[in-house]
C-alpha cells in the first residue's frame, strides 16, 4: 500500500483496519486534489477555476438512511423518536464490509479540526475514495497548521465510499445508501451517496452530541458580529437564508452553518461555507457570488454552459445546487471563529403559507417555544424527494442532526438567553400576499432592512402590535419598509382566506408541540400561539 502526503506515521489509515489500499494520499493541497478529481474524470473546471462537480441521483442529504449506533452508553442519552437505531451487530459488519470495499483502491485523507475553540474542538480524519469530496470537507472543516499534522490524532473518523451499496438484510439499514454514526467510538461510515454534505453533517451531529454534557450549545445557525463586538446568531433550516443573511457588508461573518455557545462566547465548527446557488446573483448576493468564481471552490450540481460559465438559474439537477468554500474567500470573514455572547438571536422560518409576519419580537419563553417547534418549509432539492417547498417542523432548526431530546438543547438555549439578556426576534423569509403558489417570496431588501434595524436596537424603538394568532409582538412602522407588508393579513387579497390559514398553521403548530409539553414549564407552554379572533 503505497502512502504519500504528511501524516502522522504512529496513525495511519492502517489503524483503522483500512489495509489493502492501492494508494493513500494525506492531506492534499487544493492543487493536488484539483489534479486528482480532473485526472479520475469526477469534476470539471469552470471557465473561473472553481471544480464543478455532480453528484448524480443523490442531490441532497438522505436522512432516512441515517442510523445511530444503539449501545450501552447511547440506551439512554440519545431521542430515539427522532433517530433510527442501529445494533452494534449490524454495524461492525458493516464496518467489515466498507473495509473490504476499500481494497485496492485510491483513497484521500484529510486531517481536520471541527470547532474553532480550543477547548471544545473535535479532531477529524475524513477517508474518502473521491478527491472532490477530499477538497470539500477541507474547504468546510478547520485546516490545522501543517507543522501538527505530524502528530494529528482524530477523535472522529469519518470513512466514506460512495461506490459502496449497503445490503439491508446483512447491514440493518433501509437501503443502499447508509450513514451509520458510532457515537460511543467516534466512527461514522458512509456509503451509496456522493452528495458532500454528508459528510459535514456528519461532523455536526457528532458535535451536538458531545457538547451539551460540557454545557456548550451547538447550534444549526449562521454567525456575525459587529465592530462593537455585537455578535448575532440567525437559526434556520436549509434555504432559510442563514448563509445569504449573515454575509453582511457591514458586519463581520463567523461562520454560515454551525456554531457552539459556550462560557468564552460563541464559536465556528466550521472553517468554510457551504451556501446555495440557484438563482445566484451578484445584486443580491455579492460576496458569495464572488466566492464562486475562485480557484479552490467546488460547486455541487451547478449547470454550466458550452463555454463552462454556471448557470445559476438552471435547476435541470436540482434546487440544491451548492457552492463550498473556504471561510476566507468572504472578504469580511473572522480569522479566528470566534466572537463575543451574542447580543441578538434571529430565528428564520421560510413560512409556505404566507402567515408569519416578516419579523416578530420573541419573549424568552416565546424564543424557546419557536427553537422547540422549528416551524419553516423544506425548501425543493435539499432532501431527496422533495421537489417544492412544503410546511415542516424541524425541531431546534436542525432535527435530523440532534441525537440528544430537543429539551435539552431548549433548556441550554434559555438558560443563555437570560444570563446575556439576549434580544430574539423571528423573521419570514418565506411567502408574503398568499401562500406558496399564490403569494410572492418576501423581498431580501425588505428583511435586510429589518434586521439591520433589529440588529443596532433602532427595532427595539418602534411601535408594536399584538399578533392576533401567534402573540408575539409585530413592529406597525419601519423605516424603509414597506407598511403593508409588516401585517401579512392586509396583503392578501381575502381576508377570509388568510384567517383560514392561519387558523390552519396555528393548530399546526399546537399539534406539533403536544410532544414537548411535559419536558417544558408553564410559561413555555403558555407561549403557545393560540386560534384567536382575527382583526376586523
Amino acid at each position: 500500500m503505497e502512502q504519500h502526503g504528511t501524516y502522522n506515521p504512529s496513525n495511519s489509515i492502517e489503524a483503522l483496519g483500512l489495509v489493502g489500499a492501492q494508494r493513500v494520499n494525506y492531506n492534499l493541497n487544493e492543487s493536488e486534489l484539483y489534479e486528482a478529481a480532473l485526472r479520475n474524470g469526477e469534476a470539471e473546471l469552470t471557465v473561473d477555476g472553481a471544480l464543478r462537480a455532480v453528484t448524480g441521483q443523490h442531490t441532497g442529504r438522505s436522512p432516512k438512511d441515517k442510523f445511530v449506533v444503539r449501545d450501552a452508553n447511547t440506551e439512554s442519552t440519545i431521542w430515539w423518536d427522532n433517530n433510527k437505531p442501529l445494533s452494534p451487530e449490524h454495524f461492525e459488519v458493516l464496518r467489515q464490509d466498507m473495509l473490504a470495499h476499500a481494497q485496492g483502491k485510491t483513497l484521500y485523507v484529510q486531517d481536520l479540526i471541527g470547532g474553532a475553540d480550543h477547548d471544545n474542538a473535535l479532531p477529524t480524519r475524513v477517508v474518502t475514495e473521491l478527491a472532490w469530496h477530499g477538497l470539500f470537507i477541507r474547504n468546510l472543516l478547520i485546516r490545522p497548521d501543517r507543522s501538527t499534522l505530524a502528530s494529528f490524532q482524530q477523535k472522529l473518523t469519518i470513512i466514506n465510499l460512495p461506490s459502496f451499496r449497503a445490503d439491508p438484510a446483512r447491514h440493518g439499514c433501509r437501503s443502499e445508501t447508509v450513514i451509520a454514526c458510532d457515537l460511543t467510538n467516534g466512527l461514522v461510515l458512509i456509503g451509496g451517496t456522493s452528495y458532500a454534505g454528508e459528510n459535514k453533517k456528519s461532523v455536526f451531529t457528532v458535535l451536538n452530541y458531545l457538547l451539551p454534557q460540557k454545557n456548550v450549545m451547538p447550534m444549526h445557525c449562521s454567525a456575525n458580529v459587529g465592530a462593537e463586538g455585537d455578535s448575532a446568531v440567525f437559526f434556520g433550516l436549509s434555504g432559510t437564508g442563514k448563509t445569504t443573511l449573515s454575509a453582511d457588508p457591514n458586519r463581520t461573518l463567523i461562520g454560515d452553518d454551525e456554531h457552539g455557545w459556550g462560557e468564552n462566547g460563541i464559536f465556528n465548527f466550521e472553517g468554510g461555507c457551504y451556501a446555495k446557488a440557484i438563482r445566484l446573483s451578484a445584486e443580491a448576493e455579492p460576496e458569495i457570488y464572488a466566492a464562486t468564481r475562485r480557484f479552490g471552490t467546488v460547486l455541487e450540481n451547478v449547470v454550466l454552459d458550452e463555454n463552462r460559465v454556471p448557470n445559476f438559474d438552471d435547476a435541470s439537477l436540482t434546487e440544491n445546487t451548492r457552492s463550498a468554500y473556504p471561510l476566507h474567500f468572504i472578504p469580511n470573514a473572522s480569522a479566528t471563529g470566534i466572537a463575543p455572547h451574542p447580543k441578538t438571536i434571529i430565528m428564520l422560518t421560510a413560512d409556505a403559507f404566507g402567515v408569519m409576519p416578516p419579523i416578530a419580537k420573541l419573549t424568552p419563553e416565546q424564543a424557546m417555544y419557536h427553537f422547540l417547534s422549528g416551524y419553516t418549509a423544506k425548501v425543493a432539492g435539499t432532501e431527496k424527494g422533495v421537489t417544492e417547498p412544503e410546511a415542516t417542523f424541524s425541531t431546534c432548526f436542525g432535527a435530523p442532526f440532534m441525537p440528544r431530546h430537543p429539551t435539552e438543547y431548549g433548556n441550554l438555549l434559555r438558560d443563555l438567553i437570560a444570563k446575556h439578556e439576549v434580544d430574539c426576534w423571528l423573521v419570514n423569509t418565506g411567502w408574503t400576499g398568499g401562500a406558496y403558489g399564490v403569494g410572492r417570496r418576501m423581498p431580501i431588501k425588505a428583511t435586510r432592512a429589518l434586521l439591520t434595524a433589529a440588529l443596532n436596537g433602532e427595532l427595539k424603538k418602534a411601535e408594536f402590535r399584538t399578533d392576533a394568532n401567534f402573540g408575539f409582538q409585530v413592529p406597525v412602522e419601519v423605516p424603509g419598509v414597506e407598511t403593508a407588508i409588516l401585517d401579512p393579513r392586509s396583503t392578501w387579497a381575502d381576508g377570509a382566506a388568510y384567517d383560514a390559514q392561519a387558523k390552519k398553521l396555528v393548530t399546526m403548530f399546537i399539534n406539533n408541540f403536544a410532544k414537548f409539553e411535559d419536558h417544558v414549564d408553564s410559561k413555555v407552554r403558555d407561549a403557545a400561539p393560540g386560534v384567536l379572533a382575527a382583526a376586523e
